[in-house]
């Protein structure tokens, strides 16, 4: 009987934590995004189109802070990243009990559609939905000791996610720095303004077809304004790489929702997988402006 009691509070303290996650993050971004919009927005010019999208943006961030609103209407796909020891603990009938809490709640939208016959499940609770992932240490950005990482990605970013093969002829580009830089500034090209910009890109350089999306996926945990390593000299050519593409991006001129302006990305984070000798693929996980991603400790 007394296990049974502690079994029980366990779960439901586990799916309340779980719960705040999801209600934090689908109402919250993190500093670091909200502090690289303020400044993004000091660097437009008065009354531009940037200025103002911008000026929009931070004025809805904080009503739905206040508020505890969504937002955004898309609350995107739930990912989280659980540390492996929590597996026990934070099952994923843990975590599908606190997306029904959130949807009921109103802090999800109802985002998940049987791609076979087109319904919707009332409970964002499907095949595949959410996406739950039990990760060993180190392998997700600043994912401390029994930790929960939680990122809610919107289909207008996720669209605008690709994968290139290299070489790229239609590019010029080779199996090196220069051709994968010219990778990253052809997805920004592409992206326009279509991926609600100003945008993070996540990059993975290497690995097979899909662990190059899902390491893409997660540099979008790295806080925008982190002191990254650069002691290796994969560190130096990967910050050297990032500082390079952020910078060359937003001299594009393609702007806030495309309408113009210095502030195309607010931040490039890549990283780099082993890759087999036939293969060289160069992956972007492209995220809008409203990163939503948060931390719990369990």
């Amino acid at each position: 009987m007394r296990e049974g009691f502690f079994d029980w509070w366990w779960y439901m303290s586990a799916v309340d934590k779980i719960f705040n996650l999801i209600r934090d993050t689908s109402t919250s971004l993190p500093e670091d995004v909200l502090k690289a919009l303020a400044s993004s927005s000091r660097k437009e010019g008065a009354g531009s189109s940037a200025a103002v999208v911008l000026k929009t943006i931070r004025e809805n961030c904080a009503l739905a802070r206040k508020n505890a609103l969504p937002i955004c209407q898309d609350t995107g796909t739930l990912t989280f990243f659980v540390d492996a020891a929590l597996r026990s603990r934070v099952t994923p009938s843990v975590i599908r009990k606190a997306v029904q809490r959130a949807t009921k709640a109103g802090f999800l939208r109802r985002n998940a559609i049987d791609s076979i016959d087109g319904t919707s499940y009332d409970d964002n609770c499907a095949e595949g939905a959410p996406v739950i992932h039990y990760v060993e240490k180190g392998e997700v950005p600043g994912l401390p000791p029994r930790g929960v990482c939680l990122i809610m990605k919107g289909g207008g970013s996720e669209n605008m996610s690709r994968q290139y093969s290299l070489p790229d002829d239609s590019l010029s580009a080779g199996r090196d720095m220069a051709g994968v830089k010219a990778c990253l500034l052809d997805a920004v090209k592409k992206i326009l303004g279509y991926g609600c910009a100003p945008g993070i890109l996540g990059v993975c350089i290497g690995g097979d077809r899909a662990t190059g999306y899902e390491t893409a996926k997660m540099q979008l945990f790295r806080p925008l304004d982190e002191k990254a390593p650069s002691s290796t000299k994969t560190d130096k050519v990967l910050r050297k790489l990032e500082k390079e593409v952020l910078s060359e991006a937003n001299a594009l001129g393609i702007g806030p929702m495309g309408l113009g302006g210095r502030t195309t990305l607010l931040g490039v984070k890549a990283s780099s997988r082993a890759r087999l000798p036939a293969s060289f693929f160069v992956t972007v996980a492209y995220m809008c402006w409203a990163c939503r991603r948060r931390v719990t400790v369990i």
